[in-house]
């Protein structure tokens, strides 16, 4: 999908009535093609462009049409954003425009209680930008006689000078860690969580005191849950985890403003938890958030259906499966345009290994709703997940006798994949991919002793403990139990 199409699907159909009434304003003239051009790409009209041009002249006058309906619909979305944000930090931002514009405009009484307004704002959210810009602004007009202390405003000035270089120094560690995220993740660096948190931190010069924050605990729970999901072992960050919980209780003053960072940090705990088999605690911490969440309706809505993903999780894998599945249906029946893609596609492969682990055809149609490419799923998904998503299609495929589709997606799979997976020492995949395939090729093979050995030697190996892991060699187990894989690993677990 190119930019523009990417942008005009950021609209309802409220927000492209108000768009079509912008441009009709803008266009002086009535020969401008902006409004056809917005329906043709709203019909996805291949042919387009020769509807607006002629074909001897269409290609440059087509991209500059292209190029200016972008423009304007960036400069509509920032007037929208910036009209209809309600949230404290927008309301500082709004003084600050009006209180330089009274200044400019010789009303300083005014102007000067607008900006004292915005800067207790901008302090309470530690937004020290915009506190830079505000106090710049203010020590600018310190000459008039309504102005503050001259000294007062250079202290403040200073501080929150040393506050944004702080904050910059977290956010490149912060973005330096990211990068070498990806590249355990897309490259198989092999990389030690705890050395390199050291080593980061000592790189940044950044103080035990700086990262005492609810955005710097979130940032870097982020980083070691992403770790531990790669390496697919959660006791890899119980000590940050720990570190979390002592810092959440040691808070007396939960302010609305680190809401966003609280949410995130509840969120990760219950994913820890559950990854860890403490469903229970998972389930606490999933109550603590919807508590939190119902407080705010930006954020209910942000983190509403990643909340309904770990609570299916947990009931799936305490032994409530119809619950868990009708959970997930619910959640993905009432999604909303504004809804993230990534969010709706995890609740769709959740939905689709629920049915499947329970032997219902169900899954077959849920898995036809996994219409993205790889290369989509890996981009935005990740590798493990894309990988997942690959294996689950196999065994689905296998499970209800599509064996031809499932060899053909299996040797699909290893030609894709299997470089990728020796790179980063994941040979108990294609371990694993193996016993799939002497299955289908005969399934009697799992009625004999040395493939059962084989499944169990991967079934006893730590780094096959997690859920979702267990969850794929149960679909083995069951072939020569006679089960539903569901209640195979329910056992194991």
């Amino acid at each position: 999908m190119d930019s523009l199409s990417e942008l005009i699907n950021l609209l309802d159909s409220t927000d492209k009535k108000l768009f079509r009434q912008f441009l009709q304003q803008k266009n002086k003239r009535l020969d401008v093609k902006n409004l056809r051009l917005l329906e043709l790409i709203e019909t996805d009209d291949i042919d387009g462009i020769n509807k607006l041009y002629k074909p001897e002249k269409n290609k440059d006058a087509y991209h500059a049409l292209r190029k200016r309906l972008q423009d304007n619909l960036l400069l509509f979305l920032s007037q929208k954003t910036f009209e209809s944000n309600h949230s404290d930090t927008y309301d500082a931002l709004r003084l600050v425009v009006v209180g330089r514009f009274l200044l400019e405009n010789d009303v300083p009484k005014i102007a000067f209680k607008c900006l004292d307004k915005a800067e207790r704002l901008a302090e309470h959210l530690e937004q020290f930008n915009l506190l830079n810009e505000l106090l710049l602004l203010k020590l600018q007009y310190s000459h008039l006689p309504e102005a503050e202390d001259f000294e007062a405003l250079t202290s403040r000035f200073l501080y929150n000078q040393s506050q944004m270089q702080r904050e910059a120094k977290l956010n490149m560690a912060y973005a330096f860690l990211r990068l070498e995220l990806q590249e355990i993740h897309l490259k198989g660096k092999v990389v030690n969580l705890t050395s390199l948190m050291i080593t980061t931190i000592r790189k940044y010069k950044i103080s035990v005191q700086d990262i005492m924050t609810y955005k710097s605990i979130y940032q870097i729970l982020f980083i070691a849950n992403e770790y531990a999901a790669i390496q697919q072992n959660y006791e890899l960050i119980e000590r940050y985890v720990n570190r979390t919980n002592q810092f959440i209780e040691n808070q007396t003053h939960k302010t609305q403003s680190y809401l966003f960072y609280h949410i995130s940090i509840l969120y990760f705990l219950a994913n820890f938890h559950l990854r860890r088999k403490s469903f229970a605690k998972s389930t606490s911490y999933l109550h603590e958030m919807m508590d939190l969440m119902k407080t705010d309706g930006r954020y209910y809505s942000l983190f509403y259906l990643r909340h309904q993903l770990l609570s299916a999780l947990n009931l799936f894998f305490t032994g409530f499966a119809a619950d868990a599945i009708l959970l997930l249906q619910n959640s993905l029946s009432n999604t909303k345009y504004t809804s993230k893609t990534e969010d709706i596609e995890d609740l769709r492969i959740c939905l689709t290994m629920f049915l499947a682990l329970c032997d219902n055809r169900e899954s077959l149609k849920q898995l036809a709703l996994l219409t993205r490419t790889d290369a989509w799923y890996e981009k935005k998904m990740g590798m493990l997940w894309t990988i997942r998503k690959n294996l689950m299609e196999i065994l689905v495929q296998a499970q209800f006798s599509n064996i031809e589709l499932a060899m053909s997606r299996l040797n699909s799979f290893r030609r894709r994949y299997k470089k990728y997976l020796l790179k980063t020492s994941e040979e108990r995949v294609l371990l694993f991919l193996r016993l799939v395939e002497k299955y289908l090729l005969k399934p009697d093979v799992a009625f004999e002793t040395n493939y059962r050995k084989a499944v169990s030697t991967l079934l006893n190996q730590a780094e096959n403990n997690d859920i979702f892991t267990l969850s794929f060699i149960a679909w083995l187990i069951a072939r020569w139990e006679k089960k539903t894989a569901y209640k195979v690993v329910l056992t194991l677990l």
